[in-house]
């Protein structure tokens, strides 16, 4: 052995531990990644939104709100939302076309200055709840300049939808609904304020003194419930003012967070949801591309089935995931989801989670909630 041997050794040995140490300063912990700025980077990519509308007008009753990059800080481009509403009004137009003009801005004003993104999406359900008791207050004080005798004692309905990345926040008066189909569930994001259908808004009227009923001319019954005074058929409303107290301007309110995957809204009035079900509705236009065909698909289904009667619009809202805004988006026809359900199945065997179509953040419906938020300024 050669008396530099030992040394040779020690020198190699001390070599290979730098390298070692070298390597060691280049790898990452696969957990640490999503621990590191790179997740909220992805987190913070918005989908895009595109819709359509389709009406067919009978009394010319409905109206539709559609504001596209609002922004909550101005000149602050990553802080858009969109906002989309029908309103279907009653009585004549007045009380649509007010709330129209000032509902959203009721909305948007009753949110505090100076939050950032993730706080004001917390503090819009409550907004919402504001901006509708206001809107109703305003046009009780301010109603008679806008119309005839008629039209100061009209009334709407009124649902509104702000998309804000992949969240969603609806609020809602009347029957217009709001459904939202992903994954291919249809899932409906507001209640119908029907006394036909509500039975806890019936309970509710009725425990406040109120009367439901419905026409009895001649001993025989005719026609849908009603409250009286007023014989409104809807338990809450913007407007009515002959309609006594019973009838509210609060808002049921649903917020969620859709999953990656996106997803398709369509906001109707009645006179598509008394022809189709909700799901009826989502099969009509699943697989179409384009929103603006897919709202007229729908409203052309809902008067095959049951004729012009009423005033019949249709808002779609595709809310489109990164990465598929240049391709065409679209929920998944039956076809898909038969061979989707049997890759899931596939897949549980080996992972007993499944992602939802959207998780739920916030849900009230109580008519007593604008009393326990406060008083509306």
């Amino acid at each position: 052995m050669s008396i530099f041997e030992p040394l040779q050794n020690t020198m190699g040995y001390i070599q290979s531990r730098l390298i070692a140490g070298r390597r060691a300063q280049h790898l990452v912990a696969l957990s640490s990644l999503f621990n590191t700025g790179i997740q909220p980077a992805i987190k913070d990519i918005k989908p895009s939104v595109s819709y359509g509308q389709a009406l067919q007008a009978k009394k010319e009753e409905d109206f539709v709100i559609v504001k596209t990059n609002c922004q909550r800080i101005p000149g602050d481009g990553s802080s858009t939302y969109d906002a989309f509403a029908i309103l279907d009004g009653h009585n004549g137009s007045a009380a649509a076309i007010f709330t129209k003009d000032n509902l959203l801005n009721n909305v948007v004003s009753a949110v505090p200055s100076g939050l950032n993104g993730e706080e004001w999406l917390a503090a819009l359900p409550r907004a919402m709840v504001a901006g509708f008791v206001k809107t109703d207050k305003d046009w009780r004080s301010k109603g008679t300049p806008y119309g005839t005798l008629r039209g100061i004692f009209s009334g709407t309905t009124a649902t509104l939808v702000i998309v804000d990345g992949f969240t969603v926040t609806c609020a809602c008066v009347g029957d217009s609904r709001c459904v939202l189909d992903a994954q291919g569930v249809a899932t409906a994001l507001t209640i119908d304020h029907r006394f036909d259908t509500n039975e806890e808004e019936r309970e509710r009227v009725v425990a406040s003194g109120g009367q439901v009923a419905r026409l009895h001319p001649y001993d025989c019954e005719i026609g849908p419930l009603r409250s009286w005074p007023g014989g409104l058929c809807l338990s809450r409303t913007i407007g009515d003012l002959d309609a006594g107290e019973y009838i509210v301007p609060v808002p049921h309110v649903k917020q969620i967070k859709l999953s990656p995957g996106g997803g398709r809204l369509i906001i109707a009035s009645d006179g598509v949801w008394d022809a189709l079900t909700s799901e009826k509705a989502a099969k009509v236009c699943r697989g179409e591309k384009q929103p603006e065909v897919a709202a007229k698909n729908i409203v052309k289904e809902a008067v095959k089935v049951q004729g012009l009667r009423d005033d019949t619009t249709c808002l779609v809202v595709d809310i489109v995931p990164p990465g598929r805004a240049s391709r065409s988006f679209a929920p998944a026809v039956r076809k898909q989801m038969m061979v989707m359900k049997f890759l899931r199945r596939t897949r549980n065997k080996k992972c007993s989670t499944v992602a939802a179509p959207m998780e739920e953040l916030f849900e009230e419906g109580s008519a007593k909630l604008s009393e326990r938020l406060g008083p509306v300024t």
